[in-house]
């Protein structure tokens, strides 16, 4: 299990900081509603985790797909967050003032808060589409007599 959301952990983490490069390259990456692809970079991910522990598991339980999708995003929010604090800190200073004045806040604006708004959206982000992902993958609890009535 930790081979499998640790490897797809580290694909998600590689796309996300590839989707943020290909912004910064066409100069799109002040734009936060572009960060929505996101969502779709983690899911796609997620699921693709989830189904590998399905197919190799002998016996699939749900706490056990939900530990894998959930442990997946939150291994790549941590690395996509040490990736922002690096690009915030060191490469980009001016990058999280510029995103904050967009959002015409008035109090001080601190680079911190860029880094845990990126923890809070991507661990968000990971337990909304693993339940969702668990609601479709997981084993029916419907009994044989149930089963026959469905197409």
């Amino acid at each position: 299990m930790f081979t499998i959301y640790s490897r797809y952990g580290l694909l998600i983490a590689a796309v996300l900081i590839a989707y943020f490069l290909i912004l910064k390259l066409f100069g799109l990456h002040e734009y936060p509603v572009l960060s929505a692809f996101n969502g779709v970079i983690y899911g796609a991910g997620i699921l693709m985790a989830i189904k590998k522990y399905r197919s190799e598991s002998t016996k699939f339980k749900y706490e056990e797909g939900f530990q894998v999708g959930f442990l997946c995003g939150a291994v790549a929010t941590i690395i996509f967050t040490a990736f922002m604090a690096i690009y915030i800190f060191m490469i980009d200073t001016e990058f999280a003032y510029a995103i904050l004045d967009s959002w015409g806040i008035n109090f001080n604006k601190g680079s911190l808060i860029m880094l845990v708004m990126s923890v809070l959206m991507g661990l968000s982000t990971s337990i909304v589409l693993t339940l969702a992902f668990m609601q479709l993958l997981k084993d029916s609890w419907n009994t044989a007599e149930g089963k026959r009535n469905t197409l």
